[in-house]
Formats: C-alpha cells, structure tokens, sequence
C-alpha cells in the first residue's frame, strides 16, 4: 500500500524579509515534528496572471496526513510564532490548493 502525502500550494505576499525568515527558522522545528515540511519553495520574479492576489512568494506544505497538518497548525507555540513572526511580515496569504500526493 503506498503512502499519502497531503501537500498544501501556499501564496504569499511577503513585506518583511527579515521577520519572515525568523519565522520560518522558529516554526521549523514544530514542522519537523509533525512530519511535515517543505516541498518547492520559490520568490516569485513575475506574475503573469494574478487574478487580484499579490504573490511574491509560492511554496509546498507536505504532510503525512490531515491530523499532522491539524496539529500543526492548531499547535499554541506555532500560533504564538506566527502572530510574533508571520503577521507582521506577509500582508496577504492564499492556499492555492491542497492536494493528496503519492511520494
């Protein structure tokens, strides 16, 4: 039986470099936890076709099921970095799509 990864294509629009990379560094380690982590991670030079979202910033979420990305997110010390961290650095956020994936 092959194993599902749920995979999560994030959007952002980053204003604050600095803070978002303190982010990323402190928020990691509760990723890793979780079993998740990130998959493509890309700046966005050129949008070609926007449709009203700011994106300078694209990037894969993966998990080895929905209860970890639940955990994750809903974790007190994650929320805690992303209010310190993320909400002061990134002025717009889209999921693009989430998608089951087979590694």
């Amino acid at each position: 039986m092959r194993r599902m990864t749920i995979v999560r294509l994030v959007g952002l629009q980053v204003t604050d470099e600095s803070s978002y990379a303190e982010y990323r560094r402190l928020m990691a380690p509760l990723l890793e936890r979780e079993g998740g982590s990130f998959g493509v991670d890309v700046r966005v030079s050129e949008v070609l076709r926007p449709s009203g979202k700011r994106i300078n910033r694209l990037f894969t979420l993966e998990f080895p099921d929905e209860a970890a990305l639940d955990r994750f997110f809903g974790d007190e010390a994650y929320r805690a970095i992303r209010e310190a961290h993320f909400a002061p650095a990134v002025v717009e956020t889209h999921i693009l799509g989430v998608l089951t994936a087979t590694p």
